[in-house]
């Protein structure tokens, strides 16, 4: 009886060997065919990606881990509890453990250096709502063909590494996940941003890339660090980009940027506070001042918090706000100095009858009412539009170029940048400039017909010109950053404009000394007069 039992159990081991076996070979078939299957349609291998998921998932296999690889798809199962401690895989592990292969396999496939870290915190979450035995499954494909979007964007080595949990997803991860991939390719002129697939994303339903949730890092010039709160599928993408920053240039212009800004939102307070401080009434053009030292002091704002807050344990929907609050603080600085050009134009072209009815509560609706139109349409057509923002720097490397990304929440869509900063802004400085033109020759006219000696006239064209430099042609530099004009134009623009609300008050203080002496000597004048016998 006892070798009854005993043959029985060899047989049923046997039977559930030869059904396993049965299993891996139907999952490597099913890997093979994906690898050569060419569709037309995304989501095809949208369906296949899914199929292979959930037969990994579903799966019997002894011991804790299972390795399947075909020459472009490699798929892991791995067994988790929910005293998960950690998981850390490489390239370099995975050739030393047992794997099954395609029928077409000739020794070690030639797969590329990749790693990726689990932290514990991964099974927390679907522990309390299922606990028992988890199941973890990677799939990393060398072979970028199942992830095609609307661009037909370059990843690195064409490697996408993904990994899934069953029961459910994970998302909000405070330790993040590691990716690393390492190459030995020449990046120069090209930006690296971790990306993962996001199905459902852009136009295509079937998915595009994404960088919301990843930070990108670059510990060395071989070497592309992601690290992500979350779990799908991940790559590093490459775009082109010409005009880098150098990262040794980066730190000063970092400090020259804060202590310029520092220093306009102190003296953009000083000249707020002195203007409502004072008892005397505020004409328009005092007002008109006023509203552009206020657009001023809000850009510099949220322009000091936008790197905080574009790092990872900040929300992603605290970083879009503060983008479009962002975008919103230029767009009204760039309207506001357009309104100081045209109401300069008025002063001098218009001497008399000059009067407008509300004229100073219109130009406040055009001056915030039209940015704030313009960003809540970004925002209505697609919020992905403000996020964070990739700012690519390079290093020279002994051995080659690396690269490394710094991080802002601002305007993220190329389409809104280029209509919404770039030619707001350079509409805005080309209509300053016309009347910076038109002011200096008007001055030049009446400096001929006056009789007033030459210095006065000079008085009057040095005060045109320092407005209209001030309020806006400085942002002109903005368009000459490409070849050898780029690191003279960052340190120019970063220092003339972090310290624009400083010079502002400079010209306040200068304009309120220069009425003050005039009241003075008018006063001296009246009162010379009514003493003459």
């Amino acid at each position: 009886m006892d070798h009854c039992g005993t043959l029985f159990l060899c047989l049923c081991l046997l039977t559930l060997q030869n059904a396993t076996a049965e299993t891996w070979k139907e999952l490597l078939s099913y890997m093979e065919n994906m690898q050569v299957s060419r569709a037309r349609s995304p989501f095809f291998y949208l369906r296949q990606l899914h199929q292979l998921e959930q037969m990994l998932l579903n799966t019997s296999f002894p011991g804790y881990n299972l390795t399947l690889q075909t020459p472009t798809i490699q798929s892991l199962a791995f067994k988790l509890s929910c005293n998960f401690s950690g998981l850390s895989l490489s390239s370099a592990t995975l050739k030393r453990v047992p794997q099954a292969r395609g029928q077409h396999a000739q020794g070690q496939y030639a797969w590329g250096q990749h790693a990726m870290q689990f932290p514990a915190e991964l099974t927390q979450d679907a522990c309390k709502t299922r606990p028992g035995e988890l199941r973890l499954i990677c799939i990393y494909f060398s072979n970028a063909h199942f992830f095609k979007d609307e661009n037909n964007s370059s990843l690195l080595n064409n490697y996408v590494l993904g990994a899934q949990l069953s029961h459910g997803h994970v998302n909000n991860l405070r330790d993040p996940v590691n990716i690393s991939f390492w190459h030995n390719q020449s990046l120069e002129g090209y930006t690296l941003s971790c990306v993962f697939w996001k199905e459902g994303a852009r136009k295509q339903p079937w998915g595009g890339w994404s960088p919301e949730g990843c930070r990108t890092e670059q510990p060395s010039h071989s070497q592309v660090l992601c690290r992500c709160n979350h779990l799908t599928y991940f790559a590093v993408l490459m775009q082109f980009s010409p005009a880098l920053v150098p990262a040794e240039l980066l730190a000063p212009l970092t400090y020259i940027s804060l202590v310029g800004c520092s220093i306009s939102i102190v003296a953009s307070l000083i000249t707020v506070l002195l203007h409502f401080h004072s008892r005397k009434k505020s004409d328009s053009l005092a007002r008109i001042h006023m509203n552009l030292h206020a657009s001023v002091l809000l850009l510099n704002i949220t322009f000091l918090l936008s790197p905080a807050f574009a790092m990872s344990p900040v929300p992603q929907s605290a970083c879009t706000a503060l983008a479009a609050a962002l975008h919103y603080a230029l767009l009204s600085c760039l309207t506001w100095m357009a309104i100081e050009g045209f109401n300069l134009y008025l002063l001098l072209g218009r001497v008399y009858n000059i009067y407008i009815r509300r004229y100073v509560l219109k130009l406040g609706v055009l001056g915030w009412g039209v940015p704030a139109l313009l960003v809540l349409l970004c925002l209505s057509v697609k919020s992905s539009v403000y996020g964070p923002h990739t700012i690519p720097v390079f290093n020279s490397w002994e051995n080659g170029t690396g690269f490394q990304n710094m991080s802002m929440c601002w305007v993220r869509s190329p389409v809104v940048h280029s209509v919404l900063v770039m030619g707001y802004g350079g509409l805005t400085s080309l209509f300053n400039l016309v009347v910076l033109a038109w002011a200096l020759w008007t001055l030049r006219r009446l400096r001929v017909r006056a009789d007033a000696p030459n210095a006065r006239a000079c008085h009057d064209t040095v005060t045109v010109l320092g407005l209209t430099v001030l309020l806006g042609t400085t942002w002109a530099l903005a368009f000459f950053s490409f070849g050898i004009f780029l690191l003279p134009q960052l340190f120019l623009f970063t220092i003339l404009n972090s310290l624009y609300g400083f010079f502002l008050f400079l010209w306040f203080c200068s304009q309120r000394c220069r009425s003050e002496a005039e009241a003075k000597a008018q006063v001296e004048a009246f009162s010379s007069s009514q003493t003459t016998p």
